[in-house]
């Protein structure tokens, strides 16, 4: 028979655990820079959700990359255009930081590129089906010049066969860079055969086809533990250098020394500080710092861009559809879902930034209006913003139409993005 003494004691374990398994009160006001950034956009006029960037940070941001690419020997800096989709805010980064170059992945991206800064260097940062090839020759206009300033990137000596062709069909001249892997596995050329295949059909047609460099893109690196990365990071290296030994012996008169040879992004380009193995780095997402990019390497860089969405409802004791009992079990259980908020639109790529403790309810997860439960301690009125930091940069971006720039605690300026947003960035 169980003792008095033992129901007692169990129950006060089963209180202590209760007490211990409670969830705390995550909320709280918003940061002074959030707080500051509400007033401002509450003091704009804005009324929808906006993709805010901060100036101030951006130049920070920009200045960081700048100050690695001059290490000796120093790099060319090459601005990634799907990271940071407006011309305006393409043209800004690369005056501060005092490049022409840019890497671009989507027809649209190149024909706005082109037409708006004719001045571009451009390396195409990813195969590009012929049929986008022959549209971009069939539709060029400007004063920009494809067979100088244009690098087309080939993954395989077949799709440069339907290049030559198209070059040898429209009688021009084509820069091909040519893709490795590098490691990442998902395509391009390793120091082999076929590697010689490809260089041996640029070799044999200068008249349409002129040999521009390499691009090798090491992203891996950032996906995998920090221990494996250190062992990988000079096997990336050495395979680029295969390739450039492959070339140099073997296709001398495809060297010059002008060549572009392109690595790193925005999680890896400081791999290559002082290194001389690449003439140019490619970085683009660094400058705005979305979440997937709080990496170690990448520590010092600041998060530049955020999602403001507007407060549309505050509702306090917030409860279940269809389950209205479950309200007050719930609230005293856990105090952060003690009301709810819902804000215009919702569902992006993005986590709650500020105020604190906000976090997307289960049961009002929506593109419309997005429900975030929260603690009596988080304060905030209809009206005032909910700030969330995107989880990656291209995508994002490009679903706010333009995009506010802030200065302080001003607007001082809106900046489209490019329009045709159909594919992929």
């Amino acid at each position: 028979m169980v003792s008095r003494r033992t129901v007692l004691l169990g129950a006060a374990g089963v209180v202590a655990a209760t007490a211990v398994g409670k969830p705390s009160d995550k909320g709280g006001p918003y940061s002074p820079y959030f707080a500051k950034m509400n007033n401002t956009l509450r003091e704009h006029g804005i009324g929808s959700p906006v993709l805010v960037i901060d100036l101030d940070i951006l130049d920070r941001n920009i200045d960081r990359v700048a100050k690695s690419v001059v290490v000796e020997p120093s790099k060319t800096y090459r601005v990634v255009t799907k990271s940071i989709p407006s011309p305006q805010l393409v043209d800004y980064v690369s005056k501060r930081a005092n490049t022409n170059s840019q890497m671009v992945f989507h027809l649209p991206f190149l024909q706005a590129m082109v037409n708006g800064q004719p001045g571009s260097d451009i390396l195409i940062g990813k195969p590009m089906p012929i049929a986008a090839a022959k549209q971009f020759y069939a539709e060029h206009e400007s004063a920009f010049n494809p067979a100088t300033q244009l690098q087309w990137l080939i993954d395989t000596p077949q799709r440069l066969n339907q290049y030559l062709q198209l070059a040898q069909n429209i009688n021009v001249k084509m820069r091909v860079n040519l893709e490795l892997d590098v490691g990442l596995h998902r395509g391009g050329f390793e120091a082999n055969s076929i590697l010689s295949e490809a260089l041996t059909i640029i070799e044999k047609n200068p008249q349409h086809l002129e040999f521009s460099g390499f691009m090798g893109y090491d992203a891996h690196l950032m996906g995998i533990p920090s221990f494996l990365a250190k062992r990988e990071l000079p096997k990336v290296k050495q395979r680029y250098q295969n390739c450039i030994t492959l070339l140099k012996e073997n296709f001398p008169k495809l060297v010059n020394q002008n060549l572009c040879f392109n690595g790193a992004g925005s999680p890896t380009f400081k791999h290559y500080e002082g290194d001389d193995l690449v003439s140019e780095i490619s970085a683009g997402s660094c400058l705005m710092k979305p979440t997937h990019y709080d990496l170690g390497i990448l520590e010092d860089f600041e998060a530049a861009a955020f999602i403001a969405s507007p407060v549309i409802k505050r509702l306090q004791g917030a409860r279940l559809p269809a389950l209205d009992w479950t309200g007050p079990l719930i609230r005293g259980w856990n105090k952060n879902q003690s009301q709810l908020y819902f804000c215009y639109s919702g569902n992006w790529l993005a986590r709650n930034e500020s105020p604190p403790g906000l976090e997307p309810h289960f049961a009002y997860v929506s593109s419309n209006q997005q429900g975030y439960s929260a603690s009596n301690s988080v304060e905030i009125e209809v009206d005032d913003f909910v700030f969330l930091r995107p989880t990656q940069s291209e995508a994002v971006l490009l679903q706010f139409g333009d995009l506010v720039m802030v200065r302080g605690d001003k607007v001082v300026d809106r900046w489209p993005v490019i329009s045709d947003t159909k594919a992929n960035s």
